[in-house]
């Protein structure tokens, strides 16, 4: 293939049988392409984990819900979680039963509660007045507390899902409520669960959480204790984004000991015989996903050149969300001659907002008009993103099969799409 910036792709032979031009001119662009070797391989990753009775790995369907992604996700043993009625809609269509779905609520409405309910999921409450909710609506049932650690992680404040500052959990400083509520709804406690934000790529702060969890577990009392059947560390797993400047992956032999050890000693010393679950949603998803766009205008203004593309924040809105980074490759057509110079590019999309930067100042090869994109680790909260700002029609998605060959696993919208729910 000829190309510009490959060597990662090209060391994971993450096309398959195509090149990314190819897919491009099959497909269009912007386009989403997945790897289902990758996806596996990350899958495998966790569950392997810990060889610990119970324990278990709960995908985050909120960072990427194509139901041929879960397809694959639920045939490498994992479970998964649903945070609406429309997750809860792709959870089922890729075949997951419902004690294989958790309902991790958040600010949810009584009616989205009961749909819940009704659909014998266990739902995860995140704070004391949703308790007191959903002992309304499930009187005499099971629920699980989402609690707050207190301790959270990531490298965004809008990706830290724990500690005073955030809106998750029930505190523990409210145990004693959480106590009287069961009481009053004659509610099992039959779960408690935690998050701690996104992206760690350590293992202390992850293992830190998951002691206070159990210390917090312990504090239950012994018929509460006893009833209990699922421990949910949550997650925050990281994956290195700057592949190109040789970052180093999280440690997960490292992790993986060590929450072993943790989890069978509390285990042994408890008697706890439940399940054991981690939370790492973005890390199953996130490198099995490329992006791939077109240059259509290269300019400067004064001294800032720009190459503008497709890939508007409607397409991918991370890095305008969140600042966050990723890894750029750059694919030209057969014959032509690569600019191996690098040159500082800011790289933007197709969007009228100052903000609509992908990757700024960056220093890249000197890109031009018609080169293909990839833009690294969007598998994980990129097309769930998207959005049809500026009335944009929202990408397709691709599958790379084992076997190399391309399958689309979800069209492109049409304008008649745009037009759809207009009366």
């Amino acid at each position: 293939m000829s190309s510009v910036r490959s060597a990662y792709t090209d060391s994971l032979n993450f096309y398959g049988r195509h090149t990314p031009q190819e897919l491009a001119e099959i497909y269009g662009t912007p386009l989403y392409v997945y790897s289902e070797g990758v996806l596996r391989e990350r899958c495998r990753d966790l569950i392997t984990l810990s060889p610990h009775p119970g324990f278990g790995v709960n995908y985050s369907v909120k960072a990427n819900a194509n139901p041929t992604i879960l397809g694959i996700v639920r045939e490498e043993g994992l479970v998964v979680d649903a945070m609406s009625q429309g997750e809860l809609h792709l959870d089922t269509l890729a075949g997951f039963p419902p004690e294989k779905i958790l309902y991790i609520s958040n600010n949810n409405s009584p009616e989205e509660l009961r749909h819940a309910a009704a659909h014998s999921l266990l739902v995860s409450v995140d704070s004391i007045s949703q308790l007191d909710a959903f002992g309304r609506l499930n009187h005499g049932g099971k629920v699980m507390a989402r609690f707050n650690p207190g301790i959270g992680a990531g490298h965004h404040a809008m990706v830290v899902t724990a500690g005073r500052e955030t809106k998750f959990g029930v505190m523990p400083d409210n145990l004693d409520e959480v106590f009287v509520l069961l009481n009053r709804h004659q509610l099992t406690l039959s779960g408690i669960n935690q998050h701690i934000g996104s992206l760690f790529m350590t293992a202390d702060g992850y293992l830190d959480a998951a002691t206070v969890l159990l210390a917090l577990a312990e504090r239950l009392p012994g018929e509460v204790l006893k009833k209990l059947e699922i421990i949910d560390f949550g997650g925050g797993f990281g994956i290195p984004y700057h592949k190109y400047e040789g970052e180093k992956r999280l440690n997960l032999a490292d992790l993986g000991a060590r929450l072993h050890d943790l989890i069978a000693g509390w285990a042994a010393k408890t008697g706890y015989a439940g399940r054991f679950l981690v939370e790492p949603g973005r890390y199953v998803a996130a490198e099995c996903g490329i992006l791939l766009g077109r240059v259509h205008a290269v300019k400067n203004n004064g001294d800032i050149r720009y190459v503008g593309t497709d890939l508007g924040f409607s397409t991918l809105v991370r890095p305008m969300l969140y600042d966050s980074f990723h890894d750029v490759e750059i694919y030209r057509a057969e014959g032509e001659t690569a600019a191996l110079d690098p040159v500082k590019q800011t790289i933007v999309g197709n969007i009228c907002e100052s903000g609509d930067i992908l990757a700024k100042a960056r220093l890249l090869p000197a890109m031009r008009e018609g080169d293909v994109l990839g833009i690294l680790d969007a598998g994980a909260y990129g097309f769930v993103m998207a959005s049809n700002y500026n009335q944009r029609c929202r990408p397709a998605e691709v599958l790379i099969r084992a076997d190399g060959t391309a399958k689309l696993i979800r069209r492109r919208e049409t304008l008649d799409d745009l037009t759809r729910c207009f009366k």
